[in-house]
């Protein structure tokens, strides 16, 4: 029942909130705190447990199953310390309501990394796309944006239901998800495949299915897009690992010199279109775009040392991404703008601001000591070591690319010149600093001890090593 606590506490709260009056958004911001916050403790407290209502005999078995696996976990955990962060970050007159669709936000999210039933993991992949919709539809730059969003997810989840479906009426059963031994084999296995990468290849998303991503990341608001780009982001990467690898290998080890090449791609593109973006937050949206890519080729290298480092990459992508964004919505807030030509002096006026803003991007260019290079370090290596010896060529290009939009974006927002027409601005308030600081503690702590991600056995996930079961 935990499991499902932690599944239910965010959705309740969310759905709750907006019966407080406006005039206590500072009631409503704490308890959407303390919402999230719960829900680190559930994640905790649900190692193991499991909850199960059998609702579907006919054409196959279907449970509500919750539970979380060993990688799911560490993603359970991910969601909670950022939508703590994204809640703790948001100010204004409006902030209950985006309060309550943030916590709407990771309560899905939760269900979807939780779900141990293709069926359920498939409807909750599309639940995901309401609340950000109504995030942007309210608090977006252009309603056309909320609508890409959501067609383009939209569709991509619609096909993943009919392969979860196609799914179950080929196997028996769709209540699969963490359970051994289970594979999937005969004549539509290719196209029961295809349908679940397409849904992945949309929601990581994926080159050329990715330009859905740039405008919805710029135009959601900063705890808004810290909580996308740092947790539902993770469902492709994580739907290739828990669904393809684990339950049709045969296909996977099939597919992925294409899932190699759309992850290049995507990884090199991401990485020099990052590098001469003007817009601050389009800097951050390309870079995920490039670290998405790398995660998708280290999973198809199905090297075990590799999958460590996309777990390990997952949770470290995650954090310095949800911090980029939060920061880079305070400095918006202060320069009225985001262009970086505009931005100019911050570390004088604002040097703890600063100096928080460089460790998340010291994380996002790899610096050693933080969890983004450990992640990084650990799937070069699988990669290199399964024989894709261009792959990690290219990808090393790309990281080092990182590198140089990194620190141009650092140099130029914090050490160019001031805007002199602006007052002195305020430093990093507590508010703000509540809101960053565990998003880059977790960095700190990660990257000096990545052994308590790397303790998850991964080798389940390989093909070579797995037992081919007929269903």
């Amino acid at each position: 029942m935990i499991v499902l606590a932690l599944v239910l506490v965010p959705i309740a709260v969310g759905l709750a909130l907006p019966a407080i009056p406006r005039s206590a958004e500072r009631a409503a911001k704490t308890i959407g705190m303390l919402a999230a916050a719960a829900t680190v403790v559930l994640a905790v407290a649900a190692r193991g447990d499991e909850w199960t209502l059998h609702w579907l005999a006919r054409p196959f078995d279907a449970a509500l199953h919750f539970g979380l696996t060993p990688i799911s976990f560490w993603i359970a955990l991910l969601a909670g310390v950022c939508t703590f962060s994204a809640v703790a970050g948001t100010s204004g007159v409006r902030a209950r309501d985006l309060i309550a669709l943030l916590l709407l936000s990771e309560g899905t999210m939760l269900a979807l990394f939780a779900a141990r039933d293709l069926l359920l993991f498939a409807l909750c992949w599309d639940l995901m796309l309401i609340p950000v919709f109504l995030i942007l539809v309210r608090w977006g730059e252009h309603p056309a944006v909320a609508w890409r969003y959501f067609l383009y997810n939209f569709a991509g989840g619609v096909v993943l239901l009919l392969a979860a479906v196609a799914f179950g009426l080929a196997a028996g059963t769709t209540d699969v998800i963490g359970v051994p031994g289970v594979h999937l084999a005969g004549t539509w296995v290719p196209w029961i495949m295809a349908g679940f990468a397409a849904g992945f290849l949309v929601k990581t998303p994926v080159w050329p299915f990715h330009t859905w991503m740039p405008p919805t990341y710029t135009s959601l608001p900063p705890p808004a897009a810290a909580l996308i780009s740092g947790v539902q982001s993770k469902a492709g990467p994580y739907g290739f690992i828990a669904v393809g690898l684990a339950l049709m290998p045969q296909q996977m080890q099939a597919d992925a010199r294409l899932l190699i090449v759309l992850g290049l791609i995507g990884l090199l593109y991401g990485a020099f279109a990052a590098l001469v973006q003007a817009d601050v937050k389009r800097i951050v949206a390309y870079s995920s775009l490039s670290h998405l890519g790398l995660m998708l080729v280290a999973i198809c290298s199905f090297d075990p040392l590799a999958l460590d480092g996309v777990l390990v990459y997952i949770v470290a992508h995650g954090l310095f991404s949800a911090a980029l964004f939060l920061a880079l919505g305070f400095i918006e807030e202060r320069e009225e703008t985001r262009v970086l030509a505009r931005l100019g002096g911050l570390d004088r006026h604002d040097p703890r601001l600063a100096g928080a803003f460089h460790i998340a991007a010291l994380a996002a260019l790899g610096l050693p000591g933080l969890a983004g290079f450990a992640g990084e370090l650990i799937m070069l290596i699988g990669v290199y070591r399964a024989g894709l010896i261009l792959p990690a060529i290219l990808a090393l290009v790309a990281i080092v690319t990182a590198s140089a939009y990194m620190l141009r974006l650092y140099q130029d927002a914090m050490q160019g010149p001031p805007r002199p027409e602006l007052p002195v601005r305020r430093d990093m308030t507590w508010s703000e600093g509540i809101a960053l600081a565990p998003l880059l503690v977790a960095l700190i702590v990660l990257g000096i001890y990545p052994t308590a991600i790397l303790r998850v056995d991964m080798m389940p996930y390989v093909p070579a090593v797995q037992m081919q079961v007929q269903r």
